[in-house]
């Protein structure tokens, strides 16, 4: 078992180590929950690397960013991007908070991709400049230069952008009766994975600010699911009337 030591100290602290392997204490209940929250920490994390690339292979397949509200993505990119400065300066454990830069990363692709594709407005140009001024934004939030109360005013305005950016998407998609190139498997990551924060926050930072961020976000980002669900009912239903009033018409041409 030492040689896995350096691994499981990944997860567990020397102290729970102990209790587990050493004193065979398995029911150590705030060892339990310590293991618990790292391990969904680290399997956030691990999902957030690819949470959002099913999205962005489908507005890339499309060559179109049709039923994507690019200021609902700003603002999420901004919530994204706030929340990881603030939990980066603040030096919590990186289990409770990396996704943050992976989801920051393939955010900003989406928006790059929806500037490209957005018809005659659209530009390669404008795509990379907003490129470049976000990782420019990023650095600078990132760095000392940025004091820690500008920070936690932008931690606290998290909440409202999130309210307001999901909600925004889900008039446009009410608007449109349809989720457009919204990818599911991403709105049902990002669903998944804002609930599972809420518990590694309380276990791992005790952060009320971030707690409240997360439970926010569960809500709202339980609406967009719910509409994806309901449309892709509603698409399919749709399809089959069609199908039958073409075959009626069919029949009565004969």
């Amino acid at each position: 078992m030492e040689y896995l030591k350096p691994v499981i100290l990944q997860v567990l602290s020397p102290q729970c180590y102990d209790e587990f392997f050493l004193n065979f204490n398995f029911f150590h209940v705030e060892c339990l929950k310590a293991a618990l929250s790292k391990g969904l920490g680290l399997g956030i994390i691990a999902g957030s690397v690819l949470v959002k690339v099913p999205q962005i292979l489908k507005l890339f397949n499309a060559k179109s960013g049709e039923g994507i509200n690019l200021t609902a993505i700003f603002m999420e990119l901004f919530a994204i991007s706030a929340n990881m400065a603030y939990s980066f300066r603040n030096e919590f454990p990186f289990s409770a908070w990396g996704e943050g830069f992976f989801l920051a990363v393939q955010t900003a692709i989406v928006a790059a991709l929806v500037l490209l594709y957005a018809g005659r407005g659209g530009s390669a140009v404008s795509a990379v400049s907003f490129l470049g001024c976000f990782s420019a934004g990023l650095a600078l939030l990132l760095s000392p230069l940025a004091p820690m109360q500008l920070l936690w005013l932008f931690q606290a305005s998290i909440v409202p952008i999130i309210v307001v950016s999901k909600l925004i998407q889900a008039v446009a998609n009410y608007r449109q009766g349809s989720t457009g190139q919204l990818s599911a498997v991403t709105v049902f990551l990002l669903t998944g994975g804002a609930a599972a924060r809420i518990f590694t926050s309380i276990q791992e930072t005790g952060d009320s600010m971030m707690i409240l961020t997360y439970v926010v976000s569960t809500f709202v980002n339980c609406i967009i699911a719910l509409q994806v669900i309901y449309y892709w009912n509603s698409g399919k239903s749709g399809k089959a009337s069609a199908g039958k009033k073409k075959a009626a018409k069919a029949k009565k041409s004969q």
